[in-house]
């Protein structure tokens, strides 16, 4: 925003003199415009005449310096060039404009009095697109600490972490550079090695910069030590097969070699290496064994293992016809228990059975025999039996 400052300057007159001019007396006045501009831009200082009478009008830079004099250039510096004189405005431009060029311009009017009025030239430095300044290495299971920096702003930029669309806040602090302002934001973050990779940002904003923002990206880089894991080949191997072990690494740093060895004994002298793979033709019983495979970095070692069991078809078959066998067996097993236990269960019903029979077949006898005995004495057969029921 332009400010702007008017002075009136009337020549002096003896009471007679203005008592004759009453109401046509005119006075000089010169305004002062302030100006705002983007270091590096170009700057535009106008001096406003009204009622200007041709008297001498001269324009200074902050340390006093005359850079014209009513249109001529005084001070050689070609940034600075009168661009318009006239009656009602003076204007000068001033390129590639630096702070160092920041303060008062005067526009001085010279009557019987001399006065002038200051025009305040005011520079924005925007910042630049930050810098990622890193401490130390990020280790797995430690913190590591990122530090943004905007060397150079005025006024002072302002400073943000972004991770997945949240700020992270930090610690700020500021410096004063003379005329500009260094500004920093400082971060700790716990690591792990799933971080590996994320993406970081921190965004400078500033109000030169009409709502855009300078943007540094930066991805973690944590370090850990190395896993390692064989990829066993599928199927059962016999003997004339062929076998690729690959040795499956990952770490930060990456290993850059594997190790292959074979434990108790060496790698059959066959076998050949390719990168991380382990290949072997023409297998035959002479290759069993644990192979194992390793690896490190600066930061660990691991390692991972494979036995190698190689088949001939006549084991193989064998193998395979005992399963049958063993689940045969437990079938019959369990049919000579269920018939054992069907057998147990027969033989108590049928023990019961023969109890209640003979009970039974004895009452039987004892009624004939009363019958009998009534029959030989002559007596009736069912008044005896009648007798016998009471």
């Amino acid at each position: 925003m332009a400010f702007m400052t008017v002075w009136n300057y009337c020549v002096p007159l003896s009471f007679f003199t203005l008592l004759s001019l009453v109401g046509t007396a005119r006075c000089q006045a010169v305004q002062a415009e302030n100006v705002t501009v983007l270091e590096g831009g170009t700057a535009e200082i106008s001096c406003r005449l009204q009622n200007y009478d041709g008297s001498i009008v001269v324009i200074q830079n902050p340390r006093r310096q005359t850079l014209f004099f009513n249109g001529t250039r005084a001070l050689k510096d070609d940034r600075f060039q009168m661009v318009l004189f006239t009656p009602r405005l003076v204007r000068i431009t001033l390129t590639n404009v630096s702070v160092s060029d920041e303060g008062g311009y005067f526009c001085q009017l010279y009557t019987d009095a001399t006065h002038h009025q200051v025009a305040t030239l005011s520079v924005s430095v925007p910042p630049e697109t930050p810098t990622i300044e890193v401490k130390q290495e990020a280790v797995e299971g430690a913190e590591v600490e990122l530090t943004c920096l905007s060397p150079r702003s005025k006024p002072p930029a302002t400073l943000r972490w972004i991770r997945d669309r949240r700020e992270i806040p930090g610690v700020v602090s500021q410096q004063d550079n003379g005329k500009t302002v260094s500004v920093s934001n400082t971060i700790r973050l716990p690591v792990e090695r799933k971080d590996n990779g994320a993406a970081i940002s921190c965004e400078a904003s500033h109000p030169a910069l009409g709502g855009q923002k300078r943007i540094r990206h930066y991805r973690l880089d944590v370090h850990f030590a190395p896993t390692v894991r064989i990829i066993p080949p599928p199927g059962i191997l016999r003997e004339g097969d062929s076998l690729s072990l690959t040795c499956s690494v990952t770490g930060n740093p990456l290993p850059r070699n594997v190790l292959w060895s074979r434990i108790n004994d060496t790698i059959p002298e066959r076998a050949e290496f390719s990168g991380p793979t382990l290949q072997m033709s023409r297998l035959s019983q002479t290759h069993n064994g644990t192979y194992l495979c390793q690896a490190q970095n600066n930061y660990g070692r691991a390692a991972d293992h494979y036995t190698l069991l190689v088949y001939d078809p006549g084991a193989v078959v064998e193998t395979h016809s005992a399963m049958p066998y063993a689940v045969i067996g437990g079938i019959l097993a369990l049919l000579v228990f269920t018939v054992i236990c069907v057998l147990i269960i027969t033989i108590w019903c049928s023990v019961r059975q023969k109890g209640s029979y003979l009970t039974h077949e004895a009452s039987g006898l004892d009624e004939h025999g009363e019958v009998q005995e009534a029959f030989l004495n002559g007596n009736d057969v069912a008044q005896g039996k009648k007798e016998y029921l009471l």
